[in-house]
């Protein structure tokens, strides 16, 4: 084999690699980017068509949408923390980025939870940078407003605890030793 071949032959295993890798983990890009851009989108449309404490439809639903803003965390908690939860989120965001990098994000579902998760944090991240407070819609009665990427988020880490509670029940393989 001359030297052009085994030249041709290790980039083609790079490649490879490169490849079968990414089409691994598009689940986790696909989902992460489609998060992202629904709750940018959707936060956009709220704040170009709803002023702050409006709501669409004004009565007679069990859900609307309620244009409002909050610079603490979910649920109305951390309130004026907007350092620290942007701080938080970045180093969340790391820790994503972190686990994915290196395994075991082995499984298809742990990639799409943090998929979810990834998204999430990001969409609530660039609103604390540009507006510094994120921009919450969903409006259930007796519950506080929340967004896309707080839903994501949400489900994203009910997922990730399902997950590992269904994982550690399964018994481990018995070895022949």
């Amino acid at each position: 084999m001359t030297t052009s071949e085994l030249g041709a032959q290790g980039r083609d295993g790079v490649l490879g690699a490169v490849a079968r890798r990414a089409k691994r983990d598009l689940p986790f890009f696909l989902v992460a980017g489609a998060i992202f851009v629904l709750d940018q989108i959707t936060k956009a449309i709220v704040r170009g068509n709803l002023a702050i404490g409006e709501s669409w439809p004004s009565d007679g639903w069990l859900v609307k949408i309620t244009h409002v803003t909050n610079d603490g965390a979910a649920f109305g908690v951390l309130q004026g923390q907007g350092l620290f939860l942007t701080i938080t989120a970045v180093i969340a965001i790391g820790a994503i980025v972190f686990y994915y990098a290196f395994p075991p994000m082995e499984h298809g579902l742990l990639r799409m939870v943090m998929g979810l998760m990834l998204g999430g944090a990001l969409g609530n991240l660039i609103d604390r940078l540009r507006f510094g407070e994120v921009t919450d819609f969903i409006d259930f009665p007796r519950y506080p407003e929340f967004n896309v990427a707080d839903s994501s988020i949400s489900v994203g880490l009910f997922l990730l605890v399902v997950f590992y509670v269904l994982s550690e029940r399964r018994p481990e393989p018995q070895s022949d030793d």
